[in-house]
């Protein structure tokens, strides 16, 4: 199926408003302010409590790979 060149331009420029789009829409979520009115300024991402974290998720299996770590020093 042959494109005229017009089609081409004119996907091109769709595609390229769904980008603009896009980003405008990354750019307000990462404007967004913290529960207390400040702006966030820490990776809000993150997990706070990261022993409570690999307890939860990984459990037995970490503590088998860590309980030899102290051995090296």
């Amino acid at each position: 199926m042959a494109q005229t060149k017009e089609e081409r331009l004119q996907l091109m420029k769709d595609v390229h408003k769904r980008i603009k789009a896009r980003e405008a829409r990354d750019a307000r979520l990462m404007e967004e302010m913290d529960e207390e009115g400040k702006e966030r300024t820490e990776n809000w991402n993150h997990w706070t409590d990261a022993s409570s974290y690999a307890n939860e998720y990984y459990g037995e299996a970490m503590r088998n790979t860590t309980r030899y770590d102290n051995d090296w020093d």
